[in-house]
């Protein structure tokens, strides 16, 4: 998974045609470290999205714009447009996970 570290670059990924799934965190969120080791299998498994991360705490502009409250969260991004939106408290869980993203498809 690629980190996006600038504003700009979050705003370059998610204008393309192609689905781009954004993985919201923060270093001293402990759902999001139990999130990182169950995550791998399920982003090779889901390779039809291009996965980034990104640390609310680095860019909070960008996680109040899209409604992100509570982390980890998982949104898809497609034409500049947010697609969909798994809360954090329904991404505890690999089933979860896999959940929200076979309903994307």
């Amino acid at each position: 998974m690629k980190t996006i570290t600038t504003a700009d670059q979050f705003n370059e990924l998610i204008s393309g045609d192609q689905k781009v799934l954004v993985k919201f965190y923060a270093g001293w969120c402990p759902d999001c470290t139990r999130m990182n080791m169950f995550i791998d299998p399920i982003i090779e498994e889901y390779n039809q999205f291009d996965w980034y991360e990104l640390n609310r705490d680095e860019l909070p502009e960008i996680a109040d714009k899209y409604d992100v409250m509570g982390i980890p969260s998982l949104l898809i991004f497609q034409n500049g447009e947010k697609l969909a939106h798994l809360h954090s408290a329904n991404a505890k869980t690999p089933q979860q996970v896999t959940e929200f993203l076979s309903a994307q498809q």
